[in-house]
C-alpha cells in the first residue's frame, strides 16, 4: 500500500506516495538534508548547484556501494569455489 507523506527538501514541501513506510520516506528526506547540508556548508551555492552537487556526492556513493558489493559477491563465490575443492579433496573430514 502506498503511502503519501509531506517532506520538505532544500526549503521546498513535497508530498512523496511510496511503498515505504512513512519512517523510511522521512528518513531518506533527512538523509537528503544532511547531504545538501554538507554542500552548502563550504560554499556559497544556489539551490540548483546545491541539489546538482548532493546528486553527484549521493551517486559517487552510491556507485561506490555498488562496486563494494560486486567484489564482495566475486568473493565469496571464489570462496565457494574452494570450499566445493576442500570438500572433494575431503570428502569424509578424514584430511588432517
Amino acid at each position: 500500500m502506498k503511502h503519501a507523506v509531506q517532506v520538505t527538501i532544500l526549503g521546498q514541501q513535497y508530498t512523496v506516495k511510496s511503498a515505504a513506510s512513512p519512517e523510511e520516506v522521512q528518513r531518506v528526506a533527512d538523509f537528503v538534508n544532511c547531504q545538501v547540508a554538507e554542500v552548502t556548508a563550504s560554499k556559497s551555492v544556489d539551490t540548483l548547484d546545491s541539489a546538482i552537487l548532493t546528486l553527484m556526492n549521493i551517486g559517487g556513493a552510491y556507485l561506490r556501494l555498488q562496486d563494494s558489493v560486486a567484489e564482495r559477491q566475486q568473493v565469496e563465490g571464489r570462496l565457494q569455489e574452494l570450499l566445493q575443492r576442500l570438500e572433494q579433496a575431503c570428502p569424509d573430514e578424514g584430511c588432517s
